[in-house]
């Protein structure tokens, strides 16, 4: 399903992006999109954590009927 891959691929970049944060204090996001505060940077922020809310219901999935639809 294309919703779950893009859920996938955001969360991926957000757990970059905190890996950074973690390590060098380098907020990938923030310098991309002007601060942390920037309204560009928020909305991402918050695409991110949508993304991840989504990730959980595709921890749940029952793998087996999925693979079976293709």
């Amino acid at each position: 399903m294309i919703i779950d891959k893009t859920a996938l691929t955001l969360v991926i970049i957000g757990a970059i992006n905190w890996g950074l944060l973690g390590l060098f204090k380098f907020d990938l996001v923030a310098w991309l999109f002007g601060g942390q505060g920037a309204i560009i940077s928020r909305i991402i922020y918050t695409i991110i954590a949508i993304a991840g809310i989504w990730a959980i219901s595709i921890l749940f999935k029952d793998t087996d009927k999925c693979n079976n639809q293709r």
